[in-house]
């Protein structure tokens, strides 16, 4: 078994909550993917509102994981939902996924999500991953590494 709370340093997940859109639904998602008393970890939900550009509001919330134990239980909860073509695909795409800070981005279509599928998206109405990934050295090499154990 692979230790991912030592391959992943941090996560921060945001989504974007439009107007129309019911902010209850996206929050008890996040709760159900980040399955934690948030108080008693001291997880911080950051509110941000915003104005899309068709000039309607939009709420950007955000949440940000620190400890590797917090971590662990989202990314093994990603890995079993995400199907085998999709885990390929992440694996295919490293480079374009992975900046120089060591940051590796997914995308998940916020819809499917909702609804209980895991399903890669490149952009639009989506919920974005952000994870720090660990490597000693910090290199690139060594952060493909960590990322096809993460996947593989």
């Amino acid at each position: 078994m692979v230790l991912i709370a030592k391959l992943v340093n941090t996560l921060q997940i945001t989504v974007f909550v439009k107007s129309g859109e019911d902010l209850s639904i996206v929050m008890s998602k996040l709760k159900e993917i980040v399955p934690f008393d948030f108080k008693k970890e001291k997880i911080k939900i950051e509110e941000t509102n915003a104005t899309g550009v068709d000039e309607n509001p939009i709420k950007i919330i955000r949440i940000l994981l620190l400890k590797g134990r917090l971590i662990k239980p989202f990314i093994e909860l990603m890995k079993n939902n995400l199907s085998s073509d999709q885990k390929k695909l992440i694996l295919k795409q490293i480079n374009s996924r992975l900046d120089e800070n060591m940051d590796f981005f997914i995308r998940l279509d916020k819809d499917k999500l909702l609804n209980g599928e895991y399903f890669l998206t490149d952009g639009g109405n989506c919920f974005h991953f952000k994870m720090n990934i660990a490597c000693f050295p910090k290199k690139r090499i060594n952060a493909e590494i960590a990322i096809r154990e993460i996947f593989a």
